[in-house]
């Protein structure tokens, strides 16, 4: 099982970088296990973890959701589809997320490389991820849209 010490870090990069990038408030559902496949109309960004701990984190979201975070992100410009600046937007997030969390580990004497974020998205993908179990980690803004963290992480 993965160390709640581990995740701490990762919830409270997403809920910040969400606050100071897409100006709104990102509230934590209740956490559980996930399986590795993601079904409907999905977006996911992929960033993999070296370093003192190794796996993978996957931001998930709907294809709805990301374009209200890109529109968001770009001060409230309107996103109808993931286009190419959608999606580099999107990126741009989770590798914002992924870089402050490596900063909150760092303060615990934690060393974190990331690599850059992979951006998939399309109907029913179903990726696997490393060995360790995976925490999923809800993330719900603007009442009903949700950004789901998969954590996927495990001791060197």
């Amino acid at each position: 099982m993965v160390n709640v010490e581990y995740i701490n870090p990762f919830i409270e990069a997403a809920q910040t970088v969400i606050r100071d990038f897409c100006h709104v408030e990102a509230r934590v559902g209740k956490p559980y296990l996930s399986q590795a496949t993601y079904e409907g109309n999905t977006l996911m960004i992929i960033v993999g973890i070296t370093g003192d701990l190794r796996g993978q984190v996957l931001i998930n979201m709907t294809s709805d959701v990301a374009c209200s975070i890109a529109s968001h992100m770009m001060m409230g410009m309107p996103v109808n589809e993931l286009n190419d600046m959608a999606k580099s937007a999107i990126s741009e997030l989770g590798n914002m997320i992924l870089g402050n969390a490596a900063t909150l580990f760092s303060k615990k004497a934690i060393t974190l490389d990331i690599t850059p974020p992979s951006v998939c998205a399309g109907m029913n993908l179903s990726i696997s991820v490393s060995d360790s179990k995976t925490i999923c980690i809800p993330l719900v803004f603007d009442e009903n849209k949700t950004i789901e963290i998969n954590v996927a992480i495990k001791e060197k």
